[in-house]
């Protein structure tokens, strides 16, 4: 089989990470658009993709790209595309996707034309007048863009944000992609203290304990392209192994703490899901006295918005609160705090040092770094306080 093109999407404002994965893997022609990672490669590396991406979405499979201002156009240049060559005799192709700036802006007319043109093909090919569709799952996405069609096949199923730990949550949780990516801003790689003030059920500290063990996030759940004939099952067991084998070891200091004893069990019990209970430590805690004397470290935190969760104005007391907290950290800690309030460094203290824009699902954030100047390292009497990690 000939090289294969992949189409990474993305959380606005992660594509460079997701990038960046992509050629630490060894992945040739990398290029990052708005939403979305292109890379080409080989069938193996399907399971590399889907069992080690941190910060991608889905591993999509780009099958062509043509022009489509009619639905004429939509038929004959998806017709035109080899099916055959992934969807067996038997396979069921169901169709979704999506349509911006184009003339064909139908999503149910375009799935139509697109499901008829693969049917007829396939039909053709395996000399059937009815397809079946009794055999795996091929997903087929469409994006129509400014009348231009790709066609691809999802590999992935489910997202990879669901890395098969967090069978259970608290409310608004944080996407495990995202998550990863605020790790990965942070600089963080293991060796400092880590630190989630505001750690809900855990993702951030879990994350971040995948990343400084280098554990592949995708080992504990399944794929749709498992299941495919052509994509043979050894080049899964070769990717698992090859990604173990990657795996560091080391005595990490990750801690998450939350004011909400149901918060810290379910925290307890996504780490044990994850297989990284012995790497990092969940507490009862308040956020607002929160306070370690290690001379270096790193805060990486979702503090509540004021959107959905509570009010604005109690949101903005406890950016005030635990603004006054972290300022008294000794210098060498970063602290790291994802918020979608217009108002968060007034309400923090202090501006911040450098900002980066991310969307947490369809709400727009900010990443506010704060890096060792902006801290006024005068503590609190030398000691830890009455919220800080045991």
């Amino acid at each position: 089989m000939e090289k294969l093109t992949f189409v990474i999407p993305t959380l606005l404002g992660v594509e460079g990470l997701t990038a960046d994965e992509l050629r630490r893997m060894g992945m040739a022609e990398v290029r990052a658009e708005n939403g979305r990672v292109f890379c080409q490669g080989s069938p193996a590396d399907i399971p590399r993709l889907n069992l080690r991406l941190r910060t991608g979405e889905r591993v999509l499979l780009l099958l062509g790209t043509f022009p489509a201002a009619t639905f004429e156009e939509l038929f004959q240049g998806t017709y035109g595309l080899p099916w055959e060559q992934f969807i067996p005799d038997g396979g069921a192709f169901p169709v979704k996707g999506f349509s911006l700036s184009s003339v064909l802006h139908s999503i149910p007319s375009c799935q139509s034309i697109i499901k008829k043109a693969v049917a007829m093909r396939l039909g053709q090919v395996y000399h059937k007048n009815t397809l079946p569709e009794d055999g795996p799952v091929h997903q087929i996405q469409f994006s129509l863009m400014k009348d231009v069609a790709s066609l691809m096949l999802d590999t992935t199923g489910p997202g990879l944000y669901k890395r098969g730990y967090r069978a259970v949550g608290v409310a608004a949780p944080l996407r495990e992609t995202l998550a990863a990516a605020l790790v990965i801003l942070s600089g963080y790689r293991g060796k400092d203290p880590f630190c989630d003030p505001f750690c809900g059920s855990g993702t951030i500290a879990i994350e971040a304990a995948l990343i400084a063990k280098n554990r592949a996030p995708g080992l504990n759940r399944t794929f749709s392209a498992q299941k495919w004939t052509w994509l043979p099952s050894q080049t899964w067991v070769d990717a698992a192994g090859e990604a173990m084998d990657l795996e560091y070891d080391g005595d990490y200091d990750i801690w998450g703490g939350d004011i909400d004893p149901g918060a810290v069990a379910i925290a307890r019990e996504n780490a044990v899901k994850a297989d990284v209970e012995d790497l990092v430590r969940f507490s009862l805690a308040d956020a607002r006295n929160f306070f370690r004397a290690e001379p270096y470290g790193r805060v990486v935190t979702n503090p509540p918005y004021g959107q959905r969760l509570m009010e604005r104005q109690e949101a903005e007391g406890l950016y005030r609160d635990f603004g006054r907290a972290v300022m008294g950290l000794p210098k060498g800690w970063r602290v790291n705090v994802l918020s979608s309030h217009t108002e968060f460094e007034r309400t923090f203290g202090r501006p911040a040092d450098k900002k980066r824009k991310l969307y947490n699902g369809m709400i727009k954030c900010d990443l506010f770094q704060y890096n060792s100047k902006l801290l006024n390292g005068k503590g609190k009497g030398g000691g830890k306080g009455e919220g800080a990690p045991k």
